[in-house]
Formats: C-alpha cells, structure tokens, sequence
C-alpha cells in the first residue's frame, strides 16, 4: 500500500463536469451535485484504511453541511478488478451500511479521477457556489487509525468558511492516503 500526500490548493480551479452512474442506480452529473453555497467532491473507495477510519465522521459532516448549502458526492476510482472490495455491489452495500446522505459514484474508466488530479483515498475538493476550488486539504488529523474525539474539524470548517464566504483557508494541511488503483 502506497501513502500518498494531495498537492496544495489550485485556488479558482473549476470543477470538472462529469456523468456517473450512483449506487442508487441513478446518473450522476456535477450540476446535479451541486449545492447553493459549495460542492465537496470526495475520491474514495471500500478498502483503504484510511478511509474506513473516517467514514462515520466523512458522513456527519457531509449531513451537517446541508444546513450550510453545501452537497457533497463520493466517487470511487480504484480498479475494482484487482480491489475487489471496492467493487459496484460493495460501494451498494457500504452506502446503505454507513447511510451515505450523497451520491456515491463509480469512475470505471478512471477519466473523473485523472481530470480532477486525484491521487489518493481520501482525496477532498472542496469548491464555492461558483465551483472554484477552495480547499484541497485532510478531514482532520486522522490517519490509518480515527484521530480522537474533539480535534479540529479541518474540511467541516474549511467548508463552513467556503460557503459563508466563498473563499477558503489559505493554510490547508494535506489529506493523505493510498494511492488511487489505476489500471
């Protein structure tokens, strides 16, 4: 398993468009996406552990940011043929356990993933209600293991600001990873 950093914030990169197909057997566009105030667009999948250890909070937070105006949508990226635990029918049966309140899409070709720039799991873009990029930074101080109740929300509070403001921190710590399974 390879640990991979995000690269710093493009600030004012827009978001690119894209139709995905959702576990709940709709497609997915970024407009239909989209909130008032701001758009998270998660990389993510099944198996990292980086992942799982957030996975409650990623949810929370996503649901306490529709009181701001900001949606979120999940996509997974990894190849699923040699990750079989991100596979279509496990993102179905992950969304239902963990009770995802956002569209969790699957990017078999992986073309979603290479025009955002993603490169690991977790990987968060945060955009404004214009969709320019305003954070590209860490859930919070979680790694593999879930970092202790209380610390600092960084996306939570980063999104809150994007969404008051349209604008976010300048100083954002990078999420970090596993490597996006490319084919």
């Amino acid at each position: 398993m390879v640990s991979l950093q995000t690269p710093v914030c493009e600030f004012g990169k827009p978001a690119v468009d894209f139709s995905l197909p959702g576990v709940d057997g709709k497609t997915w566009t970024l407009e239909q996406c989209r909130g008032d105030n701001g758009l998270l667009v998660m990389f993510i999948c099944n198996h990292c552990p980086y992942v799982k250890a957030i996975r409650e909070r990623i949810v929370r937070d996503a649901r306490e940011l529709l009181d701001h105006g900001v949606k979120s949508v999940a996509i997974m990226s990894n190849d699923a043929a040699g990750y079989p635990e991100d596979s279509f029918d496990n993102m179905r049966r992950v969304a239902r356990r963990f009770h995802f309140p956002f569209p969790y899409l699957l990017d078999e070709t992986q073309e979603v993933a290479r025009a955002y720039g993603a490169v690991c799991t977790p990987d968060f873009f945060g955009y404004n209600g214009d969709l320019e990029l305003q954070y590209r930074g860490r859930l919070d101080e979680s790694r593999k293991e879930t970092a202790p109740e209380g610390v600092r929300r960084d996306l939570f509070e980063a999104m809150k600001q994007i969404a008051a403001t349209g604008e976010g921190p300048r100083e954002q710590i990078p999420s970090i990873g596993c490597s996006i399974k490319w084919r």
